[in-house]
């Protein structure tokens, strides 16, 4: 999208007309410019990949401490 952004805005479109047409918001369209802007499309889905990894196993650590948190008050007693 950015890249087709980029190709109607160098047709003479302003970036507000293109993103128009692209259906997202002026703000989602610098948001991904700051974020992508440098990236070629392989290293930008690489990117989104690693973000998705990294969040599933943020949240099996979170299951984890949880988990070791439950069996250490269960051995403590303290019910």
């Amino acid at each position: 999208m950015l890249r087709e952004a980029g190709v109607r805005q160098s047709q003479g479109m302003s970036i507000r007309e293109a993103c128009k047409q692209l259906a997202i918001t002026d703000q989602t369209y610098y948001r991904w410019r700051k974020e992508y802007g440098g990236l070629k499309v392989d290293r930008a889905k690489r990117l989104k990949d690693l973000e998705r990894e990294n969040s599933r196993l943020k949240k099996v650590v979170a299951e984890q401490v949880l988990d070791l948190a439950i069996l250490k008050e269960a051995a403590s007693g303290n019910f």
